[in-house]
């Protein structure tokens, strides 16, 4: 009986300190060792990522590239090989929006969000059946600002993140202090407003960058950088009405008083733990979910770096993986089968800048 490859870690990164673009690893799932086995040559800051659900092909957020008269970003195809997991570029169109930050996939592989962080925007592309991307098919501009004159002078879209059913779209944008709600078309390749609930705010000043859904696509957790705590909001499946139970669950003491800079937030696969970093101080909080969707926070850990970013939780093998922006490491550690202490390794990686990590299986 064939063994299965080894799953491939995929880092994108921001183009600082010599970084190469996109990093392709061999990850040891037995061992929590890392074997680099491709760079993808990119200087325009492919930070982001997202794999299709189909596992085929892997898309890449270029933040630093101004192309056209707009100095748009650009968003990057690349068709992954099914026997090593490395990366062929397929094609790349612009985002039409500037500073592109984020990008997710829907359910049906048919569409790109791509989250435009400088110019406020959000846009859709379509994706051809053999990976590729279709021009933007909708570009939509958000307006307003909120209470921070440096940093909410203006709309600042960083994330959107697809529903489990694939009907809805939630869009956070630091810049207004709003998580938009937009329903999907798929077959017209198009988003609009949501019916029930347009638009939720949150606490002025927060900042929301990243929402999680729940399994059961009900409980809904947003993280907020600039206040570092968490919003739990819930979804009327049948309506697909949006409200806000909590607007600020905290993940730091009160008596903290360095910088408050939430970078990422994961659910595990069963809805059961949820995780988020801090940038400020170097930490990752771990909260258990109740039943009723409450949280309750069950530790805060040192993760072994300078500036946490992106994270990755790898469920089969039980090795989490932080990325660290400014120490240039991604560190691993072991989670606990209670998914409550961590307990790190001693390997980290080397990488410049790393923004996001992916994690794929290969049969």
């Amino acid at each position: 009986m064939t063994q299965p490859a080894n799953p491939t870690l995929y880092v994108g990164t921001y183009a600082v300190r010599d970084s190469k673009g996109i990093y392709v690893f061999s990850f040891d799932p037995n061992t929590g060792a890392a074997t680099l086995q491709q760079t993808v040559d990119d200087g325009k800051s492919p930070s982001f990522l997202a794999i299709h659900p189909s596992g085929q092909y892997l898309y890449a957020v270029n933040e630093e590239d101004e192309q056209g008269p707009n100095q748009s970003g650009t968003v990057s195809a690349y068709a992954i090989d099914p026997q090593t997991g490395q990366l062929t570029l397929l094609n790349q169109q612009l985002t039409q929006g500037k500073a592109p930050c984020h990008v997710a996939i829907d359910r049906s592989g048919k569409l790109a969000f791509v989250s435009n962080y400088g110019s406020g925007c959000l846009t859709v592309l379509p994706i051809s059946p053999d990976g590729s991307l279709h021009e933007a098919s909708q570009v939509i501009q958000h307006t307003g600002h909120s209470v921070d004159p440096e940093r909410q002078a203006s709309p600042h879209v960083h994330s959107g993140v697809v529903s489990g059913d694939n009907r809805l779209l939630y869009v956070s944008d630091l810049g207004t202090d709003t998580i938009h709600v937009y329903q999907i078309d798929e077959q017209q390749g198009r988003i609009s407003a949501g019916s029930a609930t347009p638009y939720v705010r949150v606490s002025a000043g927060s900042g929301p960058r990243m929402l999680v859904v729940h399994p059961g696509d009900e409980w809904l957790y947003s993280l907020k950088e600039m206040s570092s705590t968490v919003a739990r909001l819930r979804r009327d499946r049948q309506t697909n009405a949006v409200e806000l139970l909590e607007d600020d669950i905290p993940f730091l003491s009160d008596t903290f008083t360095g910088e408050r800079s939430g970078g990422h937030i994961h659910l595990d696969t069963d809805g059961q733990h949820l995780l988020a970093t801090n940038r400020g101080n170097n930490t990752l909080a771990i909260f258990a979910l109740e039943a009723d969707g409450t949280l309750t926070q069950r530790g805060l850990h040192y993760t072994g770096g300078d500036e946490p970013r992106n994270f990755l939780l790898d469920e089969r093998s039980g090795y989490l993986l932080i990325g660290h922006q400014e120490s240039d490491t991604i560190t691993v550690f072991k989670l606990d089968t209670d998914r409550d202490t961590l307990t790190a390794t001693g390997d980290q990686l080397s990488v410049p800048a790393p923004v996001c990590l992916l994690m794929q299986y290969r049969v």
